[in-house]
C-alpha cells in the first residue's frame, strides 16, 4: 500500500481503479504550484507506484483551473544558492521518478502548464490537452530563464520551437502543441476525461511487465547514437522473447485468442 492510499498526502489525492492510478495535484488556489512538500510528495507517490505490479498506467491531473503553474514562487524570494540548488534538486528527482517508473505516464492537462508545469507535463510518457489548455516557459519574463524544463522541453519537441518558447515566455494553446509534438491529443473539456480513458484501457490491455521494460528502453535508446541504439535493443528484444508473456502473446496471435498475462 502506498502512503496516497493511507490519506497521508496533504498536496495530492490518489484514486486506483484497478490497473489504472490517479494521482491528482490538489493546491487549486495556487494553481498546482511546486512547492517544496508538494514536490515530495508527488515524488514519494510516484515511486510506490512504481513497486506496486498490480498498476499499468498512471494519470496525473490537476485540481482547480489549471494543470500546474510551476514553480511556488512565494518559496523562492530571498533566499540562498543552496536553498535554490535544493529545490531544483528536488524537482529533478520528481522527474527522473515519472521516467523511471515502469508504468506509463499520461498528463491529463486541462488548463495552464507553465515553466515546471510544462516541464512535467513534457516529461510525461503521453499528454492529452483540453482545447482550452496552453503551455508556456515564461521565466525569462521573470529574470529566472527556465533552464531545467528546457530540458524536458527540448526532448519533446523541436530545437528552433524549444529556444523560442524558452526566449519568449509566449503561451502555446493546445492545437499547436499538438502541431510541434509537445501533446499526443486535443480534445474539447467535455471530451477530456474520456479520451484519458481511451488511453489507459488501450495500455492495460497489454502485459504491464513488457510495457516497463519497453518504457525503459525507450528513453535509453533515444540518448544513443543509431549504432549503439540498435545493439541494445537487440538484446533488450531478445531478452523480452524469453518472456512468458511473449510465448503467450505468440501463441495468442497464431491461435486467435485474447492473451492471458502473468506477469513474467
Amino acid at each position: 500500500m502506498i502512503e496516497a492510499e493511507k490519506g497521508a498526502y496533504e498536496h495530492i489525492l490518489y484514486e486506483r481503479d484497478d490497473k489504472v492510478a490517479r494521482v491528482t495535484m490538489n493546491r487549486p488556489k495556487k494553481r498546482n504550484a511546486l512547492s517544496l512538500d508538494h514536490m515530495r510528495e508527488l515524488t514519494g507517490c510516484f515511486r510506490g507506484i512504481g513497486e506496486d505490479k498490480g498498476i499499468s498506467v498512471v494519470v496525473l491531473a490537476g485540481e482547480g483551473p489549471g494543470f500546474c503553474a510551476g514553480h511556488d514562487l512565494s518559496e523562492m524570494l530571498g533566499r540562498d544558492p543552496d536553498f535554490y540548488r535544493h529545490t531544483f534538486d528536488v524537482c529533478c528527482e520528481l522527474m527522473d521518478a515519472i521516467r523511471e517508473i515502469p508504468q506509463p505516464v499520461i498528463a491529463r492537462v486541462h488548463g495552464i502548464a507553465t515553466a515546471a508545469g510544462c516541464q512535467l507535463a513534457a516529461t510525461c510518457d503521453l499528454v492529452v490537452a483540453s482545447e482550452e489548455a496552453s503551455f508556456a516557459t515564461p521565466g525569462v519574463k521573470i529574470g529566472l530563464f527556465c533552464s531545467t524544463p528546457m530540458v524536458a522541453l527540448s526532448r519533446a519537441v523541436g530545437q528552433k520551437k524549444a529556444m523560442e518558447m524558452l526566449l519568449t515566455g509566449d503561451l502555446v494553446p493546445a492545437e499547436e502543441a499538438l502541431r510541434i509534438g509537445l501533446v499526443n491529443k486535443v480534445v474539447p473539456a467535455g471530451d477530456l476525461d474520456g479520451a484519458v480513458d481511451i488511453l489507459t484501457e488501450k495500455i492495460a490491455e497489454a502485459s504491464s511487465l513488457v510495457v516497463g521494460v519497453g518504457k525503459e528502453a525507450f528513453y535509453k535508446q533515444s540518448e544513443m547514437p543509431t549504432e549503439q541504439a540498435y545493439a541494445y535493443t537487440k538484446e533488450v528484444m531478445s531478452f523480452n522473447a524469453t518472456f512468458a508473456d511473449a510465448q503467450e502473446g505468440m501463441c495468442a496471435f497464431i491461435e486467435k485468442r485474447k492473451p492471458e498475462w502473468q506477469g513474467r
